[in-house]
C-alpha cells in the first residue's frame, strides 16, 4: 500500500485544485479559495462571530480580518456589531454573497458527484463512510490540530 502521507497529499492537492477551479469560474466573482471557505462557514453557522469563523478555519484573526474586509468590500459579507457587546462583530452573507456561495457549492458538489459516479454504489458508500470515520477520529485525536466546531 502507498505511503499514507502520500495518499493524503495527493487527495489534498486534487481537492484543492477542484476548489480553485470552481472559485475561478463558477460565479462571476473573483473569490479566492480561502474566501470561499469563509463564505461556506458563514453560511453553515448561525450568526457567527468573526472569532467563530476564524477559529473554525484555523486562521489568525488579523489575516482573517483582512479577508473579511475584502469580502465586505465586494458586497458579499456583512459585519454587524453584536447587540450586547459592540466589540464582537457578527458575520452574515449578503444576498449576492449567498448567491456566490450557492454557486460555488453547486459547482463543487457537481464535480464531486462526477468523481463519485465513476464508482459502484458500494464503493461510493465505503468512501463516504470512511471519510466520516476519519473526520470523527481526527476530532477525537489529541495528536491532531483540529479547529473547534
Amino acid at each position: 500500500m502507498e505511503n499514507v502521507r502520500t495518499m493524503f497529499q495527493i487527495l489534498s492537492r486534487n481537492f484543492g485544485l477542484l476548489n480553485e477551479q470552481c472559485c475561478d469560474s463558477c460565479c462571476g466573482q473573483e473569490v479566492s479559495l480561502v474566501q470561499s471557505h469563509i463564505l461556506y462557514e458563514i453560511n453553515r453557522q448561525h450568526n457567527p462571530s468573526m472569532q467563530d469563523i476564524a477559529g473554525a478555519l484555523g486562521m489568525d484573526i488579523t489575516t482573517f480580518s483582512r479577508q473579511v474586509k475584502t469580502l465586505t468590500d465586494k458586497g458579499l459579507v456583512k459585519k454587524t456589531p453584536h447587540p450586547s457587546d459592540q466589540r464582537i462583530n457578527i458575520l452574515s452573507l449578503t444576498p449576492e454573497g449567498l448567491s456566490v456561495e450557492n454557486a460555488i457549492n453547486l459547482t463543487v458538489n457537481t464535480q464531486l458527484n462526477g468523481v463519485l459516479s465513476t464508482m459502484s454504489h458500494f464503493e461510493r458508500e465505503t468512501v463516504l463512510r470512511s471519510i466520516q470515520l476519519f473526520n470523527d477520529a481526527m476530532q477525537k485525536s489529541a495528536a491532531c490540530c483540529v479547529p473547534p466546531k
